[in-house]
């Protein structure tokens, strides 16, 4: 018999538990959504049981069981894959003592303590000091060695959320190298724990003893306890397989594993991720993330709102179409793609920007929306959007293209938004490229997958996995004549918005954190 995968693939908004083979078809599945995805006990405060995780895992895995018959006694490896950013405490025992914080968690930390003399010096000459700064603000663990030094002296690991995951099921404190991915002290060049000595470990000072051990992806982590299995119903022994985050992995399911293919997820974060064999900064100060093919990078650019922004026009202004979708048993997002078509490119002369979230390169940035006028309706500003977000996009794409020297050729989409022929076809002006669709809308639970077919034998390497696992089900070719309205609009518009803005910016953030807005 051929040998199957068994999956888990954990979102923000759900969970989901797959049962894969090797051609790359989607067995079986179990979907878990999640009611109340975190909970908030300040504002901008985004935390979530460690348990809650694992009992969705457990609940997932225990009907995918009941349903899929002898399959379930294919499986020949597990392997899970994660959102990012999001850390665990755990005591000697692996039981949390306190809610996990999630990668959307907007809380800071006013640190009044100096970096050492000689860090300072070297932030100061290399001009990111005010990034150091920042980044230490926004720091998950110096927030809890700050506001709860009690939970911090008894963390005995401090986990990402796979790491957590990797413990449920193997009972060992592990994680994979292509996992790291939060604001830790980590190396992602040389794919290991920072030491004393490298120079921002300062911004993130975790003790080594507090950080877990660290394997490469298709390495076995672990192989499943007896306690998991009697939770999960997964059979005992069978090895937990290392692969990557779920963006990791969704990039080399989506088969972008060289450098001329871009992986766009049009995710409630928006990103657009490459593989290179070399170690780039996407920007200044910034790493690339290792990459869940062994010895490669992903270096990435992320609109922190992307595709929930949609979510935001629906609550805010598609009260309509809720109420049509709910009579014709369609989604929202459905109705309102078809009217996509009724307005042209450019949205006669609207422009947004999608940066309703500030982030490290962008801490003062707001959204803006601009070129107003008596023609517009509610539909030019939810095209607006799409566009907007793709503009954002196109500037990632073009800084990372500059940055390693690369151009690209394709690019392959995943996320939400990509089940949207309308949104695949404007993408596909925007970029100048063709947008092209894969066999499933689970990317990510398909590179995971890879990953553990090979590990096992199944497939040589990764590339022969690629070519067994992964297909091109749809592709949009550009239409040139519309592309030349978008790199004009972009060139001329778009790239200047945010710099004419910023001032602007800048002192309402002042006024902001002053309550000058406040009533």
């Amino acid at each position: 018999m051929e040998p199957l995968v068994l999956t888990f693939d954990i979102g923000t908004q759900s969970l989901r538990a797959v049962l894969v083979d090797a051609s790359g078809n989607l067995l079986s599945k179990k979907q878990i959504h999640f009611e109340k995805p975190y909970f908030s006990q300040s504002p901008g405060w985004a935390e979530q049981r460690g348990e809650f995780y694992w009992d969705g895992i457990c609940k997932a895995s225990l009907e995918l069981k009941a349903t899929s018959g002898d399959l379930w006694n294919r499986i020949k490896a597990v392997s899970i894959t994660t959102i990012r950013d999001t850390d665990i405490c755990v005591g000697k025992d692996g039981i949390p003592l306190r809610p996990a914080i999630l990668w959307l968690d907007k809380r800071e930390v006013e640190m009044t303590e100096s970096f050492p003399a000689k860090n300072q010096m070297l932030f100061k000459a290399a001009g990111m000091t005010a990034t150091a700064n920042f980044i230490r603000k926004i720091c998950h663990c110096n927030w809890i060695m700050k506001n709860e030094p009690g939970i911090w002296q008894r963390t005995y690991k401090y986990l990402m959320l796979s790491g957590y995951m990797n413990y449920c099921f193997t009972g060992k404190m592990v994680d994979s190298t292509a996992n790291i991915i939060g604001h830790v002290p980590y190396d992602n060049k040389n794919a290991r724990w920072q030491t004393s000595k490298d120079l921002t470990n300062c911004v993130f000072p975790i003790p080594p003893e507090k950080l877990c051990a660290l394997k490469h992806p298709g390495e076995v982590l672990g192989e499943i306890t007896a306690k998991a299995s009697l939770e999960t119903g997964i059979l005992a022994g069978l090895p937990l397989i290392a692969t990557g985050s779920d963006k990791g992995c969704e990039t080399i399911g989506l088969s972008c594993t060289t450098p001329e293919k871009a992986a766009v997820s049009f995710g409630t974060t928006a990103t657009v991720q490459y593989t290179i064999d070399r170690y780039v900064e996407p920007q200044r100060f910034f790493p690339p993330y290792v990459s869940a093919y062994k010895g490669r990078y992903n270096p990435e650019i992320e609109i922190y709102r992307g595709y929930w922004l949609i979510s935001w026009f629906k609550k805010e202004f598609a009260e309509k179409e809720e109420r049509e979708a709910q009579s014709k048993g369609v989604s929202a997002e459905e109705l309102l793609n078809q009217r996509l078509a009724e307005i042209p490119p450019g949205c006669e002369g609207l422009v947004f920007q999608p940066y309703f979230t500030p982030g490290v390169s962008m801490p003062n940035a707001r959204g803006s929306i601009i070129g107003f006028s008596d023609v517009h309706t509610r539909i030019h500003i939810y095209r607006a959007i799409i566009e907007g977000i793709n503009f954002a996009l196109m500037e990632g794409m073009k800084t990372l293209e500059r940055r390693m020297g690369t151009k690209t050729s394709e690019v392959y989409v995943a996320g939400g938004g990509s089940r949207s022929d309308e949104i695949c076809q404007i993408s596909a002006d925007m970029f100048g490229v063709p947008v092209c669709r894969i066999q499933t809308y689970e990317a990510a639970v398909i590179g995971s997958s890879m990953i553990a077919f090979t590990a096992i034998g199944r497939f040589d390497d990764l590339d022969q996995a690629t070519a067994s696992m992964v297909h091109i089900k749809d592709k949009f070719e550009p239409n040139m004549e519309v592309h030349k309205i978008y790199d004009r609009i972009y060139n001329e518009i778009f790239v200047k918005i945010f710099d004419k803005l910023k001032p602007l910016y800048n002192i309402s953030r002042e006024m902001e954190e002053n309550n000058v807005t406040s009533v």
